[in-house]
């Protein structure tokens, strides 16, 4: 059976919490993503921060970018998933907490991200289909 590790994307570049969200947009430019995971001073991750976060609660909002830290957008729970869980459970957490992207740790440790393209990469389209449709449907 297929395990996170299998799919997941290893090379993660993560902003730290005090870092400006300025500094995480250019990151995110550079790396043409649209998340980042974020990690505290403690090196521990804290949340992911997207591009909606920036353009919704930072831009629309009239915040300054420079003046903003990563740390600050983070919020709710921290979802993840360990490198060794099975695909399966990855697919329905994604679906159930319709989420785009998923950090994937190894103990306390990340390891790799998967996102909605992994899965669209390396599996089925039926299986893509499903996710896309789970994780973009409204909420209840």
């Amino acid at each position: 059976m297929s395990t996170a590790r299998d799919i997941m994307t290893p090379d993660v570049t993560c902003v730290r919490s005090d870092e400006s969200v300025a500094d995480a947009a250019r990151k995110m430019v550079e790396l043409d993503v649209g998340a980042l995971p974020v990690r505290g001073p403690d090196e521990r991750l804290k949340g992911m921060l997207t591009d909606r976060d920036i353009v919704v609660r930072v831009v629309a909002e009239g915040r300054d970018p420079a003046a903003c830290t990563a740390g600050e957008l983070v919020r709710g729970e921290l979802v993840t998933v360990g490198a060794d869980d099975p695909l399966q459970r990855v697919l329905e957490l994604m679906a159930d907490r319709r989420i785009r992207r998923v950090p994937v740790i190894d103990g306390d440790v990340l390891v790799g991200i998967i996102a909605q393209a992994d899965v669209a990469r390396r599996l089925p389209d039926s299986t893509v289909g499903d996710l896309v449709a789970d994780v973009s449907r409204p909420p209840a």
